[in-house]
């Protein structure tokens, strides 16, 4: 007989993680540390899952990964989904590890790959960037709002929050700075129109598949291509779910921009408005335009060339 294969599925929380062993039974929970790893070398897993929770599971991946554990990271929506397929409606922290090393033992999903500690840093320091910036926003619809005897204390914010941007910025600039390959990939990207710093930071941070895909696939994966909705002779409104939000979030307010000045989507998103398709559809047909000329440049390791758009 075949060894079984041993997967571990983990439930995160600030303190504390909650772990099952599949096929075993075997549940247990410890602190929430790099220490935990200690626990799981000993049962040599196929595979061991957590969910992706932002932060709370970073400490532990890390160290699974450095200490040679073959870790997979997981969309809690995706656990969720899984769940409720198998008939699971209840949910405590242990049924959610149990369902975690359950859909390990069925999908059998590929092992996640670590960023880089440089990339990981200017992902924090894009998503701090994006905080300040709705902070700025909020204390500017203040300013409006408020009587002037207010005003000083919210301009004083507003100070500081464009001086933390800066900093900020400055320091962007001097981790892409120190490696070679990432400036290079940097000064290729802002080539293009409608590209700036926190795009193109953006895009090395949080979608490094690019020019590694084709159009169709990039687009899906940041979530900008149309899902069908068809049944028999019933055939649906096509819709865009999932993908990287973040990268779907920069990259909108990019084309925004974009569609005021860009040599090529500037007159492709007019074409479409014109042809009566609704603004929010032309933009996203956009955005889907624009990120294929990304990655065909970075594919081909071209520099922006407005014939080839």
């Amino acid at each position: 007989m075949e060894p079984q294969e041993i997967n571990v599925g983990i439930d995160t929380s600030s303190k504390q993680l909650d772990i099952y062993v599949r096929p075993t039974g075997q549940f247990f929970s410890v602190a929430n540390d790099k220490n935990a790893i200690k626990q799981l070398q000993p049962l040599k897993p196929q595979r061991v899952l957590i969910e992706s929770t932002g932060r709370l599971e970073l400490e532990f991946v890390c160290a699974a990964d450095k200490a040679g554990l073959p870790i997979v990271v997981c969309n809690p929506s995706q656990i969720r989904s899984f769940a409720k397929s198998a008939g699971r409606l209840a949910k405590t922290d242990k049924l959610d590890a149990m369902d975690i090393a359950h859909f390990g033992e069925a999908m059998k999903p590929g092992l996640s790959v670590l960023k880089p500690e440089k990339l990981r840093e200017i992902s924090d320091l894009l998503a701090v960037r994006s905080q300040c910036l709705e902070m700025s926003t909020m204390q500017k619809n203040r300013l409006q709002r408020m009587p002037k005897s207010v005003h000083k204390p919210i301009q004083t914010i507003l100070n500081t929050i464009k001086k933390e941007l800066q900093g900020i910025d400055k320091q962007l600039d001097k981790l892409v700075n120190s490696v070679s390959e990432w400036r290079q990939r940097r000064d290729l990207l802002l080539s293009a129109k409608g590209v700036g710093n926190v795009l193109a930071y953006t895009l090395m941070s949080e979608l490094p598949e690019l020019g590694q895909l084709n159009r169709k696939e990039i687009a899906a994966l940041v979530g900008i291509a149309p899902m069908n909705r068809d049944s028999g002779n019933f055939q649906g409104k096509r819709y865009i779910r999932g993908g990287r939000h973040r990268v779907r979030t920069v990259l909108f307010v990019s084309i925004m921009s974009a569609i005021q000045h860009h040599p090529k989507l500037k007159p492709m998103y007019k074409r479409l408005v014109d042809a009566g398709k609704p603004k929010k559809v032309a933009l996203v047909a956009c955005m889907r335009k624009q990120i294929t000329i990304l990655n065909t440049m970075v594919k081909n390791n071209t520099y922006w060339d407005e014939s080839m758009a």
